[in-house]
């Protein structure tokens, strides 16, 4: 009797064990999430920046400059429901505008173009690595809240569920090509 007992209390504790690893497994997914979605949004951020600032400078051609400097403030604006929407529409614009390595060149002969169409090469290249670290965060945590055992001990809590970054953040070509400054 004692020793069925005993059994019973080593097995207790193997499943409380491997349920608190579990739990605490999925707590630090959330926290990458949130890390790499903090990182993302800077990002995000940087090259809305760069871009209304380049747009801003009078390098551009005004035509150009318009299209780029509404599409930036829209994706700066944009609520967080309609955010993907404004960053996709913003990474077509830079598309259009840089789509050909002329522009980048033109920028370039300005004072200060090379700084700055260095700044925005980079800041277009880091969105993409941001979203890629983001949605593999995202991605993993729903791989264990679909576990059978996370969801019927719970072991989520109130956490909401994750949800992935989509967007278009395909980098213009002709900026794209720039070595990272």
């Amino acid at each position: 009797m004692i020793e069925t007992l005993i059994w019973i209390a080593v097995a207790l504790f193997a499943i409380g064990l491997y349920l608190s690893w579990t739990a605490g497994r999925l707590d630090r997914l959330h926290a990458r999430i949130d890390a790499a979605r903090a990182a993302l949004d800077a990002q995000l951020l940087r090259r809305a920046s760069v871009t209304q600032e380049l747009a801003t400078s009078g390098v551009l051609d005004p035509a150009a400059s318009i299209v780029l400097y509404e599409a930036a403030h829209a994706a700066r604006q944009a609520e967080e429901e309609h955010r993907e929407v404004a960053e996709s529409e913003l990474s077509t614009a830079l598309r259009a505008v840089f789509g050909e390595s002329a522009q980048v060149e033109a920028v370039k002969e300005y004072p200060g173009g090379e700084d700055a169409a260095g700044e925005l090469a980079a800041a277009v290249r880091r969105v993409p690595m941001a979203r890629r670290f983001h949605n593999d965060a995202v991605r993993a945590a729903r791989a264990l809240r679909r576990h059978r055992t996370v969801r019927l001990f719970r072991l989520a809590g109130h956490a909401p569920f994750p949800l992935a970054f989509e967007m278009d953040d395909e980098p213009p070509v002709a900026l794209a090509a720039r070595p990272v400054s």
